[in-house]
C-alpha cells in the first residue's frame, strides 16, 4: 500500500486555517460540554482519565475532653475513571470540483464538517449524561411526579421546577453563577445565583407560556447582557436555561395523550423530553490534549499510487474525547411532556 503524505503535505498555516474553520463551526453546536469539569488527557500516557474527589467528613458534635486529643478522622476518596474514544468522518472531493467549482471547496467542506462534528459530539455527550439515575418524571400538569417514563403526563411547570431545585439543594449541589444584580435599568429583573439546565425549545415554550411565580425571565430582561451565555434563553427561580434542538426526546414514550394537549409523534402516547438540570462538578469532559478536534486535509495526489492521476482529495474531522457523570446527586434528568 502506498504511503499517504496527507496532513503534512499542507503548509502549517494552511492546516491551521482549516482547523480553525472547523472548530468555529463545531463549537456553537456543542452545548452539552459547556458546563462539565474539563480535564484533558495528556498524549502518550493512557486512554483512561481519572477524576478524584475527597468525601466530606462526618460532623463531630462531641465536646473535647480537656487534655485528651480526639480519635481523629480518615479522609476517603472517590475515583471516577473513564476511557476516551475516537470519533470522526470525512468527505472526498474530486479534482474536477477543485478545478471548475466557483466555491472555495475545502473551506466550505471544513465548515460543513465542523457542523457535523459539533452535532455528533453533542449527541455523544448528551447520551452519556441522560443515562444518569437521578430522575424526576412529570406525573401531571399540577406538578405531581410519576414513577416511570411511561407515567409522564405533564409539562414543565412551577411546582415541578421547585421540586428539582429542592432536590439539588438537599444534595448540597453548588450553584454555578453568582447573582446578577439589577442596576437601575427599567424593565430588568435581578437573576439569582443559579444551577444550569439544558432543555429543548419545546420545553422553553412551556416555560414562557405558563403562569409561573416567579415568572420566566427572558435574557432580554437580564440586568446585564454581558452575563448571558450563548444559547441561553432565560431563568426561572434558581435555574438558568440554555436550549438545544438536540436535547433528548423519547418519542411516544409517555402516558396516553388523551386530553393532555401534549405533543406526540404518533398521536397515541406523549413525547417525553429530557431536561438536564445540574450544579457544579456534576460531570466531566475529557478531550485528548492537542487532538480533541482536528480537521485533516489530504490534498490531490497525497495518496500516492492509490490516487495515480491526482483525482481525489479528502477533508475530514477526528475527535478523541468523552464525557462522564461525576456525581449523580448533582445532576437531575427532568422528564416532561411539552404542550402541542
Amino acid at each position: 500500500m502506498a504511503d499517504v503524505v496527507g496532513y503534512a503535505a499542507l503548509e502549517d498555516d494552511t492546516q491551521y486555517f482549516y482547523n480553525k474553520v472547523l472548530l468555529v463551526r463545531a463549537r456553537p453546536n456543542l452545548v452539552h460540554d459547556r458546563f462539565g469539569q474539563q480535564k484533558p488527557l495528556p498524549t502518550k500516557s493512557t486512554r483512561k482519565q481519572t477524576f478524584r474527589r475527597y468525601n466530606a467528613l462526618t460532623p463531630t458534635t462531641t465536646p473535647l475532653l480537656e487534655g485528651t486529643p480526639p480519635t481523629g478522622s480518615q479522609i476517603a476518596k472517590t475515583d471516577v475513571t473513564v476511557t476516551v474514544k475516537e470519533y470522526g468522518d470525512f468527505v472526498t472531493v474530486s479534482d474536477l470540483v477543485t478545478f471548475f467549482g466557483k466555491d472555495p471547496v475545502l473551506t466550505e467542506t471544513a465548515e460543513v464538517l465542523g457542523e457535523q462534528a459539533g452535532d455528533s459530539l453533542d449527541q455523544v455527550f448528551r447520551d452519556i449524561l441522560v443515562a444518569g439515575t437521578n430522575v424526576f418524571y412529570a406525573g401531571d400538569d399540577a406538578g405531581a411526579t410519576g414513577a416511570a417514563r411511561v407515567n409522564v403526563a405533564g409539562a414543565m411547570n412551577d411546582t415541578f421546577i421547585r421540586k428539582l431545585i429542592r432536590k439539588l439543594e438537599n444534595e448540597n449541589a453548588k450553584k454555578f453563577t453568582r447573582i446578577i444584580m439589577g442596576q437601575g435599568k427599567d424593565g430588568t429583573t435581578p437573576i439569582r445565583a443559579s444551577h444550569w439546565a439544558i432543555a429543548h425549545p419545546d420545553v422553553k415554550y412551556d416555560l414562557d407560556n405558563t403562569t409561573l411565580n416567579p415568572k420566566f425571565v427572558p435574557t432580554s430582561e437580564y440586568p446585564s447582557s454581558q452575563e448571558v451565555m450563548t444559547e441561553e434563553v432565560g431563568a426561572v427561580r434558581e435555574i438558568r436555561f440554555v436550549t438545544s434542538t438536540q436535547a433528548k426526546i423519547w418519542a411516544d414514550a409517555g402516558a396516553a395523550v388523551g386530553a393532555t394537549a401534549l405533543k406526540s409523534t404518533g398521536a397515541s402516547n406523549i413525547d417525553v423530553y429530557g431536561t438536564l438540570v445540574f450544579g457544579m462538578n456534576a460531570y466531566g469532559i475529557v478531550p485528548l490534549s492537542g487532538h480533541s478536534m482536528e480537521n485533516i486535509v489530504k490534498p490531490l495526489g497525497s495518496a500516492g499510487t492509490a490516487d495515480p492521476l491526482n483525482q481525489r482529495s479528502t477533508s475530514g474531522w477526528k475527535a478523541i474525547t468523552t464525557a462522564v457523570i461525576l456525581n449523580d446527586a448533582f445532576m437531575l434528568r427532568a422528564e416532561t411532556g411539552a404542550k402541542a
